[in-house]
Order: structure tokens, then C-alpha cells, then sequence
């Protein structure tokens, strides 16, 4: 019980400090925040923005008040009323926004995160086992390039090669799919290398060990040895990679949303920051972060089931 209520007081120190943070980053971007987002709320309004307009967006949204009373007062309507502001852009509530964006957000996360470990963990096993033959050097060669490659590069490749030279798949929308495949494997192409290099790496350690070679003396067949006492063993470093990767895809997704025109947080968050919309900001980064920690906490408490060794006090 101390423990748990040791990573939520963490968990919710580590929420201000992002959001302050956010907050503060945001403000001393050069650039009044009135005039850019007059201009993005009136499209084609360049120079035409004039003093009395300046003033009715800064009064609007209390702008001319010091940075910190901002901040607390949106801290305080935060925490007291669960009202994390409403956006100066699209004129709607900052949850409507995120609850719009967020199942596709967590549709093409968990996607790449399946991916990722079904490759991952299918590859890892298959190349401890075929140690040091053919197949084992083409897929570490394989991993070093998939964890060096940027997941934009890689989006921008795969577009190239299936979707204009071979017009398999289309390269945006949203809805099925085939709409789902390309950005879900830009994504996961980073995570596949890692979870395959720490399973390989934890799988050759335990098939090493005493009671393997015991087990591989009775006779056992090889599925049955990897599949009910090597698995389980090696499985503790690849599900503490797996934690760290879901959250970089998470944070991922940013990138690849803008790509792809995916209808998630990311591209939300994109398109906030350069219209200087910070309630929306402030949301798009607080629903990353909230879901960041949580796959984290869940990643610890998973420990415990799979090494009944693991105590947290």
C-alpha cells in the first residue's frame, strides 16, 4: 500500500511539473499568442489584425495577466472542477477534443505495440536459437538497422515504395485496415529491433542455465523446453522493454499521425502548437504523459506475477 501510494504521489509530481513545463515553454515562444491565433481562427486575416482585436482575445482569455497566475488558475480549475480549459481555435472543451482524437491515437499505439511483440519476441526466440548461424547474423543486421533508422525516414520510405511506386495501400485515411498499415508499421519498426535484441539476449542467458540442460537431458523436445521453462524465465528484461517502448510509441505517434493524417492526439497536438492553442497543448501532452505512466505502473506490477521474488515495500 505504501508503494502504491508512492508511485501516485510520483505519478502526480511528474504531471505538474510536465504541464509547468508546457506552460512556460509555450509562453516564451516568440510570437504574441492573440495575433497567432486571430490568424488561425480567421484564415487569410494577415496583416489586417488590428489593436482592437488584440485586446478582445487577450481579454477573453485573461493573456495580459503574469505567466504564473495563468498557470495556477489553470492548475486550480484542473484539479477542483476537471476543466482543462477550452481551445482558442475550435472554440470547444479541450476534453471534447481529446475524447474525439484519442481512440485513434490508442488504436494505432496498441496496433504497433501487438506488432512489436508478436515480431519482436518471434524473432528474438528464433534467432537465440539459431545462434551464430546465417539466420542469426541477417536478423541482428536486420535489428541494428531498424534501431537506427528514424520513424520518420521509415514513414516516408514506406510511402514511397507501397503506396506511389507499388499503389498498394493509400498513403493517409482513416477507418479500415489498410488505412492502418503503413503507419502502424513506421511505428512499430523501432520497438520490433529492440524487443527482438533484448529477447535474444535474455533467451541465450536462460537457455544456458543448469536447469535447461536438465530438462534438455530427459529428452524433452525443444518447443516444449522454450515454450514451459525458458519463456517465462527470459521474459522479465523483454516485458521491461516492452513498457519503455510502449511509451515511446505513445510519444511516437506525434510524428507519424502528421504524416499520415492520422485523427489522433499527435496530429491535434501538431496542429495546437503551431496555432499556439495551449489549453489544447496542455491536453494533448497531459493524455500522453497520464498514459505513458500508467503503462509503466502496469508494467511494475506485472513483475510481481511473473517473478513471485518481486516485492515492492
Amino acid at each position: 500500500m505504501k508503494y502504491f501510494i508512492k508511485r501516485v504521489g510520483f505519478m502526480a509530481l511528474t504531471l505538474f511539473a510536465v504541464c509547468a513545463l508546457t506552460f512556460f515553454l509555450m509562453n516564451v515562444i516568440p510570437g504574441g499568442t492573440a495575433e497567432i491565433v486571430l490568424k488561425h481562427t480567421f484564415v487569410g486575416l494577415e496583416e489586417s489584425v488590428t489593436d482592437e482585436q488584440l485586446n478582445q482575445i487577450s481579454d477573453r482569455y485573461d493573456l495580459d495577466d503574469p505567466l504564473y497566475l495563468q498557470f495556477f488558475r489553470w492548475i486550480k480549475e484542473a484539479v477542483l472542477r476537471g476543466d482543462i480549459g477550452t481551445s482558442y481555435v475550435f472554440k470547444k472543451p479541450v476534453l471534447y477534443l481529446l475524447a474525439l482524437r484519442l481512440p485513434a491515437t490508442i488504436q494505432l499505439a496498441v496496433v504497433s505495440m501487438l506488432i512489436a511483440i508478436l515480431a519482436g519476441v518471434s524473432l528474438g526466440i528464433y534467432s537465440a536459437l539459431r545462434e551464430n548461424k546465417i539466420s542469426d547474423h541477417i536478423l541482428r543486421i536486420v535489428t541494428l538497422f531498424g534501431v537506427s533508422m528514424p520513424g520518420f525516414w521509415v514513414a516516408l520510405l514506406l510511402i514511397l515504395i507501397f503506396s506511389l511506386k507499388l499503389k498498394l495501400v493509400p498513403v493517409t485515411g482513416y477507418g479500415s485496415l489498410e488505412n492502418l498499415l503503413l503507419p502502424a508499421t513506421a511505428l512499430s519498426l523501432h520497438s520490433v529491433a529492440a524487443v527482438m535484441r533484448v529477447t535474444r539476449t535474455s533467451m541465450l542467458e536462460t537457455l544456458g542455465q543448469e536447469y535447461i540442460r536438465f530438462a534438455k537431458a530427459k529428452g524433452l523436445p525443444l518447443w516444449k523446453i522454450v515454450s514451459r521453462h525458458a519463456l517465462k524465465n527470459a521474459m522479465l528484461p523483454v516485458i521491461t522493454v516492452i513498457g519503455f517502448q510502449m511509451g515511446s510509441l505513445l510519444g511516437g505517434t506525434v510524428v507519424i499521425e502528421k504524416i499520415f493524417a492520422w485523427p489522433g492526439i499527435g496530429s491535434l497536438l501538431m496542429d495546437s502548437i503551431s496555432a499556439r492553442d495551449l489549453p489544447v497543448v496542455q491536453g494533448c501532452v497531459l493524455a500522453i504523459v497520464t498514459m505513458f505512466l500508467f503503462v509503466h505502473f502496469f508494467v511494475d506490477m506485472l513483475y510481481t506475477h511473473l517473478d513471485p521474488r518481486i516485492r515492492y515495500g
